[in-house]
């Protein structure tokens, strides 16, 4: 996710819901539609990149689920049941265990968020003879999102010789611009989950989730309820998304500000990140991870840098500056080292709860970003090439690289 400098505004607001008036007083309420999101599932790309992994049966197979549920119960657990299944079959994939379900290569992310929306617009437009109200709708697309996103099984083993790592992903996003976008972060994230390295001090067991690129989840809380629980029983954790073309970042200086660009629902956000208390909330955090000894070690093809920028309306000012050694004192932000969208927001959240938990001088934990993943010269069609793979691996054992010289590091 790139450093947006200039504002492109709302680019649209999502249609959401669609409601339409009951016949009767004791109908339900109808079916939302499909959102701006879901719709993209009919076209070419993604059709192609969910058939060529086998994950074309996800969606099917979930609405089948459905339409045997006789309850809200037996729905409930059919989704949390698929979407479970959904993450599991990604990473395996991912780490070359079962079927590869067809040529498309094992590192890709992209059928994990592809069959992801399949399943998410059956439960949307699913309208059972039993009736469903609109919180058991939301309740049934919220367990699907943390089931199917690795947020809920995020376990470690007992024992005090083993090193915890927690790494966070995205889905793929800028989807009007090429729809073919895979996002490396949740490659990686697929990849590492349940894997261990190995460290100068011992093992360190990796768990993942993924995060959607949507600013209405953010504003529920969806980085916070998944974090909180674990922050505190982790040695080292880091957010992770796409950067610039041909680089590493380590994100210094995190800001509490959304620049207005569109997520994947083509909705913008200017405003200052929503966060609970804000009158105790600050306008900047910071890294603990080891960036000098991270930017020091060969971990890797691309460079890696210690980005200190940051944008700021200065004390008593009212127009943005650059600064490119951080932030000064009584500053406003505009926009962190990560930028103002969502990776500098996951950023921003997960540091602000490590502080907010006591543990800022304790865990090492801050932001990634990883290089633009790019196709092969002059693919402008194609769903994949070797260079596109290639690349997504390279980053993927870089990432792997640098969790392991943060581990290392006192």
């Amino acid at each position: 996710m790139n450093s947006i400098r200039v504002r492109l505004g709302v680019l649209g607001l999502a249609l959401l819901t669609g409601f339409t008036t009951p016949t009767a007083a004791s109908a339900a309420p109808a079916a939302p539609s499909p959102t701006v999101e879901e719709q993209r599932l009919g076209r070419a790309a993604p059709q192609e990149i969910l058939r060529r992994s086998g994950f074309d049966t996800v969606a099917p197979d979930l609405a089948k689920a459905l339409e045997a549920a006789r309850s809200y119960g037996e729905a409930r657990r059919a989704v949390a049941r698929e979407g479970a299944r959904l993450w599991q079959r990604a990473v395996d994939r991912a780490q070359g265990r079962g079927e590869a379900g067809g040529d498309l290569s094992r590192d890709d992310d992209r059928p994990l968020y592809w069959a992801r929306l399949g399943m998410t617009r059956e439960v949307r437009t699913w309208e059972p003879e039993f009736g469903l109200t609109d919180g058991q709708r939301a309740a049934l697309l919220d367990g699907l999102e943390r089931t199917s996103r690795g947020q809920d099984t995020i376990r470690y083993p007992h024992g005090k010789q083993l090193k915890r790592i927690l790494l966070t992903g995205f889905d793929p996003f800028t989807l009007d611009r090429d729809i073919r976008i895979s996002n490396p972060s949740g490659a990686t994230a697929l990849a590492l989950d349940g894997t261990v390295i190995q460290t100068a001090d011992g093992p360190a067991r990796i768990e993942t989730a993924v995060f959607p690129v949507r600013w209405q989840d953010f504003t529920e809380g969806t980085v916070e309820r998944t974090l909180r629980p674990h922050l505190p029983k982790v040695d080292l954790f880091t957010t992770v998304s796409q950067g610039r073309v041909g680089r590493f970042d380590i994100e210094r200086t995190n800001g509490a500000w959304r620049g207005g660009f569109g997520d994947n629902e083509n909705v913008g956000r200017t405003e200052t990140v929503p966060v609970a208390d804000p009158a105790s909330q600050p306008q900047w955090t910071t890294t603990t991870l080891p960036y000098a000894a991270i930017v020091a070690a060969p971990t890797g093809r691309f460079p890696v840098y210690d980005n200190t920028s940051v944008t700021e309306i200065p004390a008593g000012g009212t127009q943005p500056v650059v600064r490119p050694d951080g932030p000064t004192p009584g500053s406003a932000a505009r926009a962190g080292g990560g930028g103002d969208y969502l990776s500098n927001e996951i950023a921003y959240r997960a540091t602000l709860l490590r502080d907010r938990l006591g543990l800022r001088d304790t865990l090492p934990g801050g932001h990634v970003h990883t290089p633009v993943l790019q196709f092969g010269a002059g693919n402008t069609t194609e769903v994949t090439d070797p260079d596109f793979v290639r690349n997504r691996l390279d980053i993927i054992a870089q990432v792997r690289a640098i969790l392991r010289v943060a581990a290392e590091t006192k």
